[in-house]
């Protein structure tokens, strides 16, 4: 068959160094972003002692009080986002002690917490380790996972909240020092979050290897619990910053912005930090996590396949290491691709701003796809075998190429999609736009159509990769798909973050009064954040569908499933209620963020009812109470959605066994992406409708508006519809598909040997 060019020992040492690279160069970069005084003192900037600080020169913008007052309100934001997130930890943290536990419980009981050695599951000729070493090791692979996942979304939003004021400032020397500070700390983000979750996990093994020596099935069947650790984090981020950012904003735009007609963002509004709060909890930590979950699952369901395939049965170190190779030249070639943006081109008007963010996701593209192809040829034999369903399929590494190379490109193709659906440069928002005229009801039916139409082109990209990828290296193709998707992570989450930053930057400013022209700018950013928001989100959904379409390959390898029939009645009972489960999933997160927003809405009211001053200015609202509001009620309602995903497959896999249970994870999948599409879409394209009349930009823009036209108030009425489905119930339904599959493969050893109780009795 051959051996790999690379050998064992280079690998060993280029993926821990690709690893601290990409940590090095976010740190860089936030050296340059904190290298923007956030103090009133003589900018370093100016020359001669004259201060030239500002390009255009603009009444008041240089005042001390303006430099003092962003200060102020970037601490503000900063101490209610980690207020939220250290209690959200504590909630979670308890949570995560309780599940390691029954995983040791569960998959120790497998074997009876037997400590001898035991026929290997795939070699029946050969021992492995006993299953409660698998126990302990898939404990602390889970509890790993967590911890990493926690920390990536804290420090990004440590980063976000410490950069948005900065940007606000730049913007007073123009549009392009404005977004090279707000995409340089999306970069730290993107960089640190890629770079620790491929450290941690490389540790992981080497450490784990130390106690498994030969038994490489035992070893990387213990390390999906990394997987599992990650997405579970992912989704309680997810929902319970979701709901946090949405009660905010939904209260903040029906009352200030619908009721009162004052501006977004208005210092007047009593919700307006709150909402600020929120976009840095939900769209920066939540995302955070939940992209790291997508990659530790990749990994995870690559390198379990792999063990039971050639890689592992020869030990070829180099071959097994694979999809981290993938991720390590992932990080150099971000690390390129990220210079574009704020080194080699500089952005001088508004309108450059989509273009450069769209040309990182083609920049690196391109470049990974050389990458792949270089990684495929030192990395792989020329031929191997790699495990097809209980048979050996073989494969050429020119083929595994190819997989890698599909995701990565359905990933550009579901993003484009999904700017074509969400931007209002294009005709489809354009058309939810112009049905305002008639009000709110025809913007809502615009709007769904638009939703469930942009589903079409992302299914068929997802459909022929998996279609493409399985025929030439069966499960194992599928999970190399999902990770070319996210093998630019780091530029992807860089852009991502890039948005809530220059959002926030914006309400700043408003709160700050900055004049118009600043507002402006940072406006331009902004809208230019919402779109690729809205790419991000499809990379996330369509790395999901792959994702989970891989580990749900491993599980019924795993749980020696011969063939998943629908027409036995197992199987089809679990189809038709896992087809269900994202349904119930949306309605519990919506009506969670109702439920917040209510009381949001009538505490903004009564504060602007009984304040005196408040409307003219004179008297400042009370922001703490709202900011309570939102944490009380997304850590309340965080939980009844996260325990339905986490208990699902093993109530099902426990009392209705493994075949019941491959029912559930395929139906699930199956109607949670076109959802998760469908909501995420549909809402960025009412979210944008609004800022299109907002904008004036066109003539047509100009005859629906200006803010505060009735059809001005039918667009904010559909982006109020909207946000619930855009930043929480669509984005979390990935988590939902990825994660009951991933804890699916991890428990499968005790469903396999226990599973099916109801069925066993009667």
């Amino acid at each position: 068959m051959g051996a790999a060019i690379l050998s064992g020992l280079l690998t060993e040492i280029l993926i821990p160094v690709a690893a601290v690279v990409g940590i090095a160069f976010a740190l860089v970069q936030w050296l340059l972003v904190s290298k923007v005084s956030l103090s009133p003192e003589k900018p370093a900037g100016s020359r001669d002692g004259v201060s030239d600080y500002l390009i255009e020169e603009e009444e008041g913008l240089n005042d001390h009080n303006v430099v003092v007052k962003c200060a102020e309100i970037q601490t503000a934001i900063s101490e209610g986002a980690t207020s939220f997130l250290f209690t959200e930890y504590q909630y979670v943290g308890i949570f995560m002690v309780a599940f390691a536990v029954l995983i040791f419980l569960f998959l120790g009981s497998v074997e009876g917490f037997s400590t001898k050695a035991q026929p290997c599951t795939y070699s029946k000729d050969k021992y492995c380790k006993p299953a409660l070493a698998n126990a302990g090791f898939s404990t602390l692979s889970f509890l790993l996972g967590a911890i990493t996942s926690l920390v990536s979304g804290f420090l990004g939003m440590k980063i976000a909240t410490y950069a948005n004021a900065r940007t606000t400032l730049e913007a007073r020397k123009g549009v392009g020092k404005a977004f090279i500070t707000a995409f340089r700390s999306g970069a730290v983000m993107g960089f640190l979050l890629a770079a620790n979750g491929l450290l941690v996990l490389y540790i992981a093994i080497n450490l784990f290897k130390l106690y498994y020596g030969d038994d490489w099935e035992g070893l990387f069947e213990s390390i999906t619990g990394y997987g599992l650790g990650g997405s579970s984090m992912a989704l309680f981020g997810r929902v319970g910053g979701g709901i946090y950012t949405k009660a905010a904003d939904v209260g903040a735009d029906l009352v200030g912005k619908v009721e009162r007609n004052i501006p977004e963002d208005d210092p007047r509004n009593p919700a307006v930090i709150a909402d600020n709060v929120g976009d840095n909890v939900g769209d920066i930590a939540g995302m955070g996590s939940d992209l790291f979950g997508s990659y530790a699952e990749s990994s995870c369901a690559a390198l379990v396949v792999a063990s039971i395939s050639s890689f592992g049965v020869n030990h070829d170190f180099t071959a097994m290491c694979y999809p981290l190779l993938i991720s390590s030249m992932g990080i150099i070639v971000c690390l390129i691709t990220t210079l574009f943006a704020t080194d080699f081109f500089e952005i001088k008007v508004v309108k450059e701003i989509e273009p450069a963010l769209k040309k990182q996701l083609i920049i690196s593209t391109a470049l990974m796809t050389i990458g792949i192809a270089i990684i495929s040829w030192i990395a792989l034999p020329s031929t191997f075998t790699i495990f097809s369903f209980g048979e050996q399929k073989k494969v050429k590494n020119w083929e595994l190429f190819f997989c890698v190379a599909i995701g990565l490109w359905a990933g550009l193709v579901i993003g484009f999609v999904t700017e074509y659906f969400t931007s209002n440069a294009y005709s489809p928002v354009q058309d939810v736009a112009d049905s305002c005229r008639t009000g709110a009801a025809t913007n809502v039916i615009f709007g769904l159509a638009l939703g469930y139409k942009s589903v079409i082109i992302p299914i068929f990209a997802i459909a022929v990769s998996i279609f493409v990828s399985f025929s030439l290296a069966a499960m194992y193709g599928i999970a190399v798909a999902a990770l070319g998707m996210l093998s630019t992570i780091a530029t992807g989450l860089a852009i991502d973050a890039y948005g809530p930053i220059s959002d926030n930057a914006g309400g700043i400013a408003e709160m700050a009064g900055m004049s118009h022209r600043i507002r402006e700018r940072t406006d331009a950013l902004d809208a230019a954040g919402n779109t690729t928001a809205a790419i991000g989100k499809g990379f996330a959904i369509g790395s999901a569908a792959l994702v989970s379409l891989a580990l749900f390959g491993a599980f019924v390898s795993r749980a020696a499933i011969s063939t998943v029939d629908v027409l036995t009645p197992k199987v089809f009972i679990g189809l038709i209620v896992g087809a269900m489960l994202p349904y119930w999933f949306s309605a519990m997160t919506m009506k969670s963020v109702g439920s917040a927003a209510l009381k949001m809405v009538e505490e903004v009211r009564r504060q602007f009812n009984t304040i005196p001053g408040l409307m003219e200015g004179t008297a400042k609202p009370d922001y703490a109470t709202c900011v309570k509001i939102s944490t009380d009620a997304s850590i309340k309602e965080m939980i009844p959605p996260g325990a339905l995903v986490m208990l699902t497959p093993l109530i099902v896999g426990t009392f209705f066994g493994v075949e019941t249970l491959s029912g559930v994870l395929a139906g699930s999948l199956v109607s949670g992406v076109q959802i998760a599409i469908s909501a995420s879409n549909t809402g960025g394209a009412w979210d944008n409708a609004k800022k299109y009349i907002e904008a004036g930009a066109s003539e047509h823009a100009r005859s629906l508006g200006p803010k505060g036209s009735d059809p001005h108030k039918a667009a904010v009425i559909g982006d109020t519809i909207g946000d619930p489905l855009k930043d929480t119930s669509g984005p979390s339904l990935n988590i939902l598909i990825k994660l009951m599959a991933v804890e699916s493969l991890v428990f499968a050893p005790f469903f396999a040997t226990h599973g099916g109780l109801l069925f066993k009795i009667f």
